[in-house]
This record gives C-alpha cells, sequence and structure tokens, in this order.
C-alpha cells in the first residue's frame, strides 16, 4: 500500500480566508505578476458578503478620508495608508469596470445597482479567475510553520501549502455561520503575534425588562438614544431603533454597541434612555396634551396615547405610569401629565449583555494596530506575513466603513507582499 504524502504545494503567496479582504488581497498580488493562492475553508468564498446589508450588500460608503477615519476611532490614523491606496471610488470603480453598477443612497451609503450580494460574489470570482489565482476550496488551515522565511501552511485534509509570503484574511470571530471562527487568531499566535481581547461590535443588545418583548418588531423612528453608566454617556443622532424579544436592536443600538460592550465591561448598571420626541422638550409635550385637554377633553387617555405612540406602546406606558386609560383626558392629573411627558423624553430601559460575539456582525479587538506597519500591512514580528481586514482591531460602526477597510487593507497587503 502506498502511504506517501503528497508534495507540498508551493506558491509565491498565500492568501488565507475568501472574503473581501482575502479576495483583494490575492487578485492585487495576481495583478502584479505573482503566483498567488486563496485558502477558503469553506464550500464557497464570499460567505460573509453575501449577507451583508441584508442581502443587499452595503459595499462601502461615499464619505470623503477624513469622515471615514473618524468612523475607527482612535485606530482610523492606522488605515491612512491603505485608504490612500485604495479607497471608495476606486473600490467603485473596480466594479463598473467589471459590469457591476453601483448607487449612493441615504447617509452616503453605497449598493450595487441591483441590490444583489451575489452580484458582487460573481464579479469578485470573474476577477479572481482573469488573474489566474488558484482558489482552494473546503481547504481550513490548521497549523502554520515560519522555518528560515518559508511558511508551511497544514490543512485540515493533511495537505500542505508552502509560500514565501502569507497574508491572513480570515475575519473576526462573529458570524461563525460563514467561516468566521477566530481562525487567524490562532494561526497568529502560532506565529508569536498576540492579539487583543475578542469583543462583539455592531450587535444588538439584552435588556432586563420584559415589556421589551411585548413591543418585539416596533421599530421607532426619528428618535435619539442615550446610553449611561456610573457618569459615562454616550449619545446618539437621530435615527431607529428596534425592539426584539430579548431587548433592542436597529441601527442606533448596533453602531453604538461596542462602546455599550466596554462600558457593560465596567461591571456597572448601563441604561439606555430613549427619546421620543427628541425636537421637543417635556415642557412643549405636556403643553401638547394641556391643549388637546382644552380641545378634545372628552376622549380616553387611551385614545391620547395612540395618538402621541405607536400603538405597541401604549400598553406598556400605561402599566409603567399606572394609568387608568378609560378615564377621560380632562381627568389626568398635573403629575400624570407631566408623567406621560417624561416617558416621551426619557423611556428607560437596563441593558444586561449584548449577544453573544458569534452574532455580532463584526468583531472588536484582534491583532493590534502597533504590531503592524501601516505603510504596508506587514507584521512588525514576523517578516513576510500580512494581514487585511477584520483580523485587524480596527473596525466602526455599520454604513460600508468595515467592508471598504477590508477590500482597502486586503488591497495594501496583496500589494505590498507582491512588491516585498
Amino acid at each position: 500500500m502506498n502511504t506517501k504524502r503528497p508534495a507540498p504545494d508551493f506558491h509565491e503567496i498565500a492568501v488565507v480566508g475568501g472574503g473581501p479582504a482575502g479576495i483583494m488581497a490575492a487578485i492585487r498580488a495576481a495583478q502584479l505578476g505573482k503566483d498567488v493562492v486563496l485558502l477558503e475553508r469553506n464550500s464557497s468564498i464570499g460567505r460573509k458578503i453575501m449577507i451583508t446589508g441584508k442581502g443587499r450588500c452595503n459595499l462601502t460608503n461615499s464619505a470623503d478620508m477624513d469622515e471615514f477615519m473618524s468612523k475607527f476611532g482612535k485606530n482610523g490614523q492606522f488605515l491612512r495608508s491603505a485608504f490612500y491606496a485604495f479607497f471608495n471610488e476606486d473600490l467603485m470603480d473596480f466594479f463598473r469596470k467589471n459590469g457591476l453598477g453601483v448607487k449612493v443612497e441615504r447617509q452616503g451609503r453605497v449598493f450595487p445597482s441591483d441590490d444583489r450580494s451575489a452580484s458582487v460574489v460573481k464579479v469578485l470570482e470573474k476577477s479572481l479567475k482573469e488573474n489566474n489565482v488558484p482558489v482552494m476550496l473546503d481547504a481550513r488551515v490548521m497549523g502554520i510553520l515560519n522555518d528560515s522565511g518559508m511558511f508551511s501552511l497544514k490543512l485540515d485534509s493533511g495537505a500542505e501549502v508552502l509560500a514565501k509570503k502569507v497574508i491572513l484574511a480570515t475575519g473576526g470571530a462573529s458570524y461563525k455561520a460563514t467561516g468566521s471562527s477566530g481562525d487567524g487568531f490562532h494561526l497568529a499566535k502560532l506565529l508569536g503575534h498576540k492579539f487583543n481581547p475578542l469583543r462583539p461590535g455592531l450587535v444588538p443588545l439584552k435588556t432586563r425588562e420584559k415589556f421589551a418583548a411585548e413591543m418585539m418588531g416596533l421599530t421607532l423612528k426619528n428618535i435619539k438614544v442615550a446610553f449611561e453608566s456610573e457618569g459615562k454617556k454616550i449619545v446618539s443622532e437621530v435615527g431607529e431603533l428596534l425592539f426584539t424579544h430579548f431587548g433592542v436592536s436597529g441601527p442606533l443600538v448596533l453602531d453604538l454597541s461596542a462602546q455599550v460592550v466596554a462600558l457593560l465591561d465596567g461591571k456597572k448598571p448601563v441604561y439606555i434612555s430613549i427619546d421620543l420626541k427628541p425636537g421637543l422638550t417635556a415642557e412643549q409635550v405636556d403643553n401638547r396634551i394641556l391643549r388637546d385637554i382644552g380641545e378634545h377633553g372628552s376622549i380616553s387617555i387611551k385614545t391620547l396615547l395612540k395618538e402621541m405612540l405607536p400603538v405597541k406602546m401604549v400598553p406598556v406606558f400605561a402599566k409603567l405610569l399606572k394609568l387608568d386609560t378609560a378615564k377621560r383626558i380632562n381627568q389626568l392629573t398635573a403629575a400624570e401629565r407631566r408623567g406621560i411627558a417624561g416617558l416621551m423624553k426619557s423611556f428607560v430601559l437596563t441593558i444586561t449583555e449584548p449577544l453573544p460575539l458569534e452574532e455580532a456582525m463584526v468583531t472588536c479587538g484582534g491583532i493590534p494596530v502597533k504590531d503592524i506597519d501601516p505603510r504596508t500591512m506587514g507584521s512588525r514580528i514576523v517578516p513576510g506575513l500580512y494581514f487585511a481586514g477584520e483580523i485587524i482591531d480596527a473596525s466602526a460602526a455599520s454604513g460600508g466603513y468595515n467592508l471598504q477597510q477590508a477590500f482597502s487593507t486586503g488591497y495594501l497587503a496583496g500589494e505590498s507582499a507582491a512588491n516585498a
């Protein structure tokens, strides 16, 4: 019986991870004439792309460079070189030249013109093929060694891939169904890298109060929220919030969730205060109720609340304020009136925890930017190793920023590995 192992597969550059960062890294390195292989643990590439933007794929944002970097907080400056190398207009041109139009929607969010994530993946697959990049599917990298400038990657099939350079673009540890299970952090650790603690970002939040479930499915629009804990306060812009069976979600919650998770680390209570009428003061809301009493004093309190609130909130308001909704509004006491106005300006729930990391949209934490050369995306610890995408500790709010980060860092990593 022949038990001889197959000879290792050799390439100049091995890219680990078939998401946006890895695909773009492979395409760019191949464009520069390098022999590149793309290793993907799933049976197809672009799994996470397929589900972004609710299946529409929010590719990028039309914001300028400074605004873009501000979305990544203290790590925004680290991304400057990557954005200069390949930014939002470059990405849009890439898709247009490959036959896929793009459109800009509210808040600068950019989508494919046909609203289909599958079209984005199709373009990326076509570009890989045109640039002669072999894609190894169902190829999970389980181990990695660096010996005298040559990397050896051990696959779960028992096969071995040798490469002079390696680009780790494995994603984070969120959305495990897409293959992002933290493999890249394990591989980086094997090569001597450390990584910052992993936390969920763009994640829904659980609340202690059970009445959130009574309003499940309700979306509040044109509201503001504020999160508070021990004197620290995070205030949102005007936007949308969604009640769920476990708590709160929606754009306002998701975009601030990474900061809220950091507050929760302090082990002190964190409260969310929802302002249902951000354009009015509590006094103005009270005056509106007084006006209604003067003009329609015989209507019931229930009818008044239905005019001021979404229907699902009416019984919750009544319960919290202990209102007899069958009474006429001209029977409201001054205290009850002020109670309604106050609750409309500050509807408070207690945040207990986020949903687990694997259910978050992005991973916060990862390879520290101090260990990566921002001009190349190359490791400062291991020569020949590069990082791209969500594995890097640099994440932003929703709106296309994180996907652009992946494409930009992937492009720069691919270019740098090819030119090194």
